[in-house]
């Protein structure tokens, strides 16, 4: 038997209770009524003459036990929105059935309403729930104490308490699992915070550069400013397109959103030549057979948006005159990144928003990567090193 086959039913049965769970969150009222109608049936069976089994007084009148048996079932509608209300109407049920001496059974419907209060309250409203169940226990064994506390008192605590502690637990797994959420979203924000900074930083970074090449090539030469033109255009149409592909991801029905490959290892040479073109001069050194398939994509990436973010640096923060170096370089379990630059240093996290350095160095961490950014030793220029080790090397 494959692994598809044993996990289809499972499948099967998240998904119908995923539409249970939806459907009663659309039709609350549905499920209550269900609820109270079959217990309240169940109840009223049982007050048509099975009582008298469990009964100390068996001469206690047939409306008395109705009433009770009613006042104990009904409020169960309630039970989920105002469970501390319906469990206060059924303690009074209880405390006629009870004092009685009818002793009707349907007095443990009262663990409906204390498992709602354990699973939405706050834990002090545990202390009131047992002040509403304790007293019709007392009061009965006090009346009829013949067997009562063994019987009834201590048997009937102990599955109240089992009852509180099943929705204490299901409470915290419900908080663990909320809590889960919101640590995965916050990364997926994150994430895509990071995305969006490298997208929209480098192309603009670009755009920038392309713009103020033109500018000064317009009087001289027309058709170098045409050419910057068009490089605009072309980089605002990537920038465009990078953009619609991160939020389709966002969109609710995910599986239908237009996806791309992630960069690689072989777009550093494109990336590097639209910088050129932006008006940096760029002096690369890249392995023409690079180990690329021990990488994953997600390390790749990496590479990738580093070597953005440096070169995107040095565009807006190393002066018009800088020039930059980048080195890609393999060991036997180590991929190492150098890009260095001439110009006026980059800001350092400090004296900036930092996120740039920041993503980069998360990024690093991630692949368990490292990456170092600060000034030149000569003071005059800035450089980052990215290391990350090889997925087939050893440990």
């Amino acid at each position: 038997m494959t692994t598809e086959t044993t996990t289809a039913p499972s499948r099967y049965a998240r998904q119908l209770m995923a539409r249970i769970r939806a459907f009663d969150a659309r039709h609350p009222w549905v499920w209550d009524t269900a609820v109270t109608a079959s217990w309240t049936t169940a109840a009223l069976v049982d007050a048509a003459g099975g009582w008298r089994t469990t009964a100390q007084d068996q001469s206690v009148p047939v409306w008395l036990v109705v009433t009770a048996t009613l006042t104990l079932s009904v409020p169960l509608y309630w039970r989920r929105r105002h469970p501390m209300t319906a469990l206060a109407v059924m303690a009074c049920g209880a405390m006629a059935g009870d004092a009685s001496g009818a002793f009707l059974q349907s007095g443990y419907l009262q663990a409906l309403p204390l498992f709602h209060i354990a699973l939405s309250r706050p834990p002090r409203a545990l202390l009131c729930s047992l002040a509403l169940l304790a007293p019709p226990l007392v009061a009965g064994a006090l009346r009829f104490p013949q067997e009562s506390w063994e019987q009834r008192v201590v048997p009937a605590l102990w599955a109240y308490a089992l009852v509180a502690l099943l929705g204490i637990t299901v409470r915290s797994r419900r908080d663990e699992r909320a809590h889960e959420v919101r640590l995965a979203a916050t990364a997926e924000r994150a994430r895509i915070a990071r995305e969006m900074h490298d997208i929209i930083g480098h192309n603009l970074s670009v755009i920038t550069g392309l713009a103020d090449g033109g500018r000064y090539a317009a009087a001289r030469n027309p058709e170098r400013a045409a050419q910057a033109l068009d490089a605009i255009g072309t980089t605002s149409r990537q920038a465009l397109a990078e953009l619609r592909r991160l939020l389709g991801v966002l969109h609710e029905d995910a599986e239908t959103a237009t996806r791309a490959p992630q960069p690689t290892l072989t777009d550093l040479a494109p990336l590097i030549e639209g910088v050129r073109k932006a008006g940096l001069p760029v002096e690369a050194a890249l392995p023409s057979t690079a180990p690329a398939p021990t990488l994953s994509a997600g390390a790749q990436l990496t590479v990738y948006r580093v070597l953005q973010e440096a070169l995107t640096n040095t565009l807006k923060h190393a002066g018009p005159d800088a020039t930059a170096t980048v080195r890609l370089s393999f060991t036997p379990d180590t991929l190492e990144l150098l890009v260095t630059d001439t110009g006026t240093p980059s800001p350092t996290p400090s004296q900036g928003q930092g996120q740039g350095i920041t993503g980069m160095r998360e990024r690093a961490a991630r692949y368990d990567g490292t990456l170092e950014s600060g000034s030149l030793p000569t003071g005059d220029g800035w450089r980052v090193r990215l290391r990350l080790p090889l997925e087939d090397s050893p440990s």
